[in-house]
């Protein structure tokens, strides 16, 4: 097994491990012994390179939630700006990665906003994840009001024909013929912010590059263009599937930070298959921030 950090179980102090899935970061906290509860100020100070550690989101593992779920952990998702979220790819590859080594286990389950999602090491710090099934109905969005999904129209040229997904967090997909003409940061907030979507959205824009082969960038809810989005990736997949601009199921998603590889079954259900990283770990101050980091030995 890879030598990670095991988590501590000291009772001073409140470790941490900050890993990255395609350089989105994530700061990943222990709360099954002893329970984390930030308030959204410290959950801003502690992703804040600034101020703390340095974090797309704030990950805490706590005890499952379900009594009698087969679930060994459950994943709290925590954005930079203090909302809880559903869902996140690569951080679920990471969490999953750290209780497979503390488990010396090939495969476990993790309960989230989401759902149940089975997880299972495919090679040297690579994890595959069953992210659930992908929904196309108004309601599941939610969106405010019954529309039709499969064509969500916003004036502003290549923006004005979106597919509308749920893959337990909302998102909205746009295809372009060149991704690298498109300024994704100054017509996303716009439309994350539209009235349509009660729990805002994020806004993804993706090129078919082959079959089997597509492009995807994403501005996400509460945190702003990112390297790389797992559950964007996805659904990007599943639209391009849904548009019939892709023929096979197995599809590779080029982010600005690499690639993962994403699988969509007959009955909608998307696999994620990606590597992660270990970047530091440490023990934070009662403010968030870093009392002490180690890197890598």
């Amino acid at each position: 097994m890879t030598e990670f950090p095991a988590f501590d179980r000291s009772p001073e102090g409140r470790y941490f491990i900050k890993m990255h899935g395609l350089l989105n970061n994530f700061v990943i906290v222990d709360g099954r012994i002893k329970p984390y509860c930030p308030d959204a100020a410290e959950i801003v100070r502690v992703c804040d390179p600034k101020t703390g550690v340095g974090g797309d989101q704030l990950i805490i593992i706590e005890r499952p939630a379900k009594a009698g779920s087969n679930a060994t952990a459950f994943m709290r998702i925590l954005n930079i700006d203090g909302r809880e979220v559903e869902a996140c790819g690569n951080a679920t590859r990471c969490v999953a990665w750290l209780l497979l080594e503390e488990a010396g286990v090939d495969q476990v389950t993790i309960e989230t906003l989401a759902g149940l999602l089975d997880c299972r090491r495919t090679g040297e710090l690579e994890v595959s994840c069953e992210m659930g099934r992908v929904s196309t109905a108004w309601e599941d969005i939610p969106l405010a009001a019954k529309t039709n999904t499969a064509h969500i129209n916003f004036d502003g040229g290549a923006f004005s024909d979106g597919i509308a997904l749920n893959i337990g967090n909302p998102h909205i997909v746009f295809f372009v013929s060149d991704i690298d003409a498109i300024d994704i940061e100054s017509f996303a907030p716009a439309i994350q912010e539209n009235e349509l979507f009660p729990d805002q959205v994020n806004v993804g824009v993706a090129q078919v590059l082959s079959d089997g082969h597509l492009r995807s960038v994403v501005y996400e809810r509460g945190a702003g263009l990112t390297t790389a989005c797992g559950s964007g990736a996805c659904v990007a997949a599943f639209a391009a599937l849904a548009r019939g601009l892709m023929q096979t199921r197995d599809i590779t998603v080029s982010m600005r930070a690499g690639d993962v590889r994403i699988s969509i079954s007959e009955d909608g259900v998307a696999t994620m298959t990606g590597p992660v990283a270990f970047c530091c770990s440490g023990y934070l101050q009662s403010d968030g921030s870093p009392a002490a980091a180690q890197g890598m030995p």
